[in-house]
């Protein structure tokens, strides 16, 4: 193969995935005004299925704008050797191979951020303003990006010189330390980031004493899961939207609860949401999952390892010094239709476990709590209640809102 036949196939490749996105979102879109099942006939009144149906047009507009505008962008990058001018710009500013993957990529990684800024604007303070979820101030909004690329930088710039670093090292076996070492990061950040990450954007505080906290904690003394951490987020500083989630392991075990969720959802649902996250706890779901995600990064970097030598990855974008970072660019957009088949995997386990965790809530709770729960927070998100079978398939890590009912009521 040659670099302009790796060249046209990395193209192909973008523009094939970018079809598929888009006839997927076509698909879902022709489906927004089907008839609501009659099972979620009492989710939304009229006026607000309305409502949903618009939220849902606005968003498939938007998204087909600004991911043919990325599509161009890309292209013309491509076409006009973006690569090479990045990379040499680079290695203006040193010799070192670390420093200039550090600066390669950190260029990418600002620009792609000024680029995609507009957009990120526009959705969060028109789309989402017009229909009532933002609640994010413009100086929230550009602290956020501020924060994000300090963490960014530090974070997946520390993790990058490693990476490069075993590489220089070890060449071949780099890919074993790179494996290891993420490994180890993803037990870290499973375990430590509701401490050290979430309270650099949100206000975490436990939950008060009262009726909320004592109904979940009889609930927890009752399936034996032992609950000392209970919090509550102040996810109402950026949007009216709810959630809950769990995380850590042992000892650093949590639940957190959106400060949204508890406005919007009585103490019995509200512990049906709880006794759901129990459950993937009881099911061993969070280690499950960890343990796949660090055994597909060991496959996606030992097939890395198998290319990341071949002087072609780099040549195919318009470099010809071979370089590490720049095969890293080439190689992961060939790796990319793996990376879906991977991903629609992990959806596949994800939903299976979705349905566990709801029958594992069914079985310790009360199943009709968990039902009006979930519609609630449906309704209150304008959730798409009649989605395609296709987008489902290739999108969802949740069954669909009438499979979890139907799943419910049995």
């Amino acid at each position: 193969m040659t670099p302009t036949t790796l060249f046209y196939l990395l193209i192909a490749i973008i523009i094939c995935m970018h079809v598929l996105d888009i006839a997927l979102d076509f698909l879902n879109a022709k489906r927004y005004t089907d008839k609501i099942p009659q099972k979620l006939s009492d989710v939304y009144p009229e006026e607000e299925y309305q409502k949903s149906i618009a939220y849902k047009k606005v968003n498939h507009r938007f998204k087909l704008i600004t991911s043919t505008i990325s599509l161009i962008t890309t292209l013309l990058f491509f076409f006009f050797d973006g690569f090479a001018w990045i990379d040499a710009i680079a290695r203006s500013f040193s010799d070192n191979t670390i420093i200039i993957g550090l600066i390669f990529f950190g260029i990418i990684m600002i620009g792609g951020d000024i680029l995609s800024t507009p957009s990120a604007y526009y959705r969060i303070f028109v789309i989402e303003e017009n229909f009532g979820f933002n609640k994010t101030t413009v100086k929230t909004f550009f602290i956020d990006k501020i924060k994000g690329i300090l963490m960014m930088s530090i974070m997946g710039g520390g993790i990058l010189a490693l990476i490069i670093w075993f590489y220089e090292l070890t060449t071949e076996d780099f890919w074993l330390y790179t494996w290891a070492l993420i490994a180890v990061f993803s037990l870290f950040m499973n375990m430590f980031y509701a401490k050290l990450i979430v309270p650099l954007f949100n206000k975490q505080t436990p939950l008060e004493e009262g009726e909320l906290r004592n109904t979940i904690e009889a609930y927890a003394k009752k399936v034996g899961f032992t609950l000392n951490n209970i919090f509550v987020i102040d996810g109402s500083k950026r949007s009216t939207k709810a959630n809950a989630y769990f995380s850590g392991l042992g000892s650093e075990k949590r639940i957190t609860l959106y400060d949204t969720l508890i406005k919007d959802l009585d103490t019995e649902e509200i512990v049906a949401v709880l006794a759901h996250e129990v459950g993937h706890y009881k099911r061993k779901h969070i280690i499950i999952n960890l343990c796949l995600s660090i055994l597909l990064t060991g496959l996606t970097l030992w097939v890395l390892s198998l290319f990341i030598n071949n002087s072609l990855l780099s040549e195919a974008l318009g470099v010809t010094t071979p370089s590490f970072h720049i095969g890293l660019i080439a190689y992961g957009i060939l790796y990319t239709p793996i990376s879906e088949i991977t991903g629609l995997l992990m959806n596949l386990v994800s939903r299976a476990f979705e349905y566990q965790a709801d029958d594992y809530a069914k079985n310790t709770y009360k199943p009709d709590a968990l039902v009006s729960s979930l519609k609630k927070l449906s309704k209150n998100s304008l959730s798409n209640l009649t989605p395609h079978p296709a987008y489902v398939f290739m999108h969802y890590s949740h069954p669909t809102l009438l499979q979890r009912i139907i799943n419910l009521e049995q």
